[in-house]
């Protein structure tokens, strides 16, 4: 029994320390991502999502943050207002606007450290589906186990809430899959 108990000890002792290196390495990138642009970890990674495909609609900006288009909006007013990028209504369609990297957004992200969000998202996409599913069981039995499932889900060291009752990737689709 003592045996099982050193092993239980261990094994908690491991993901604490696991769990510690994450959230140094997001701080860590955070903080300098805000020291050398200025901007929140959002929304250097909006700067740099747009970096790759600008112009883009915001609908598809907010799938490839994997966020709510509401929670990118605020993001985009943001960015919008410190000049770093541009929104174009079209023309044919007033529904639909576009959004794209000013001047000043463009040299920005010359500038700035790679974020956080990238790196993480980069490296999920690049799991195999059975790894990206313990990742995901895991992670959810974390959340259950500090009786955090019903807190809104905020951006990685920010005040930003990724806007709570829709995922924007389980949008009701026929068959999807629940997470407990």
């Amino acid at each position: 029994m003592a045996k099982r108990k050193d092993a239980q000890d261990e094994a908690i002792g491991r993901v604490l320390d696991d769990l510690r290196r994450v959230f140094q390495v997001v701080h860590g990138y955070s903080k300098r991502a805000e020291r050398v642009g200025g901007l929140t970890g959002p929304q250097l990674w909006a700067v740099k999502v747009l970096a790759e495909s600008s112009p883009v609609r915001v609908s598809d900006l907010a799938r490839r943050m994997y966020l709510h288009p509401s929670t990118v909006v605020g993001i985009l007013d943001r960015l919008e207002s410190g000049g770093l990028v541009l929104r174009t209504r079209s023309t044919e369609d007033r529904r639909v606007v576009t959004v794209s990297l000013t001047d000043k957004g463009n040299q920005l992200v010359a500038k700035t450290p790679e974020v956080a969000q990238g790196l993480l998202l980069t490296g999920l996409k690049a799991l195999p589906n059975r790894e990206l599913h313990t990742v995901e069981t895991g992670l959810s039995l974390l959340v259950a186990v500090l009786g955090a499932r019903e807190l809104p889900p905020r951006l990685l060291f920010s005040d930003e809430v990724n806007t709570p009752g829709t995922d924007p990737l389980r949008r009701s689709k026929p068959g999807a899959r629940k997470i407990p």
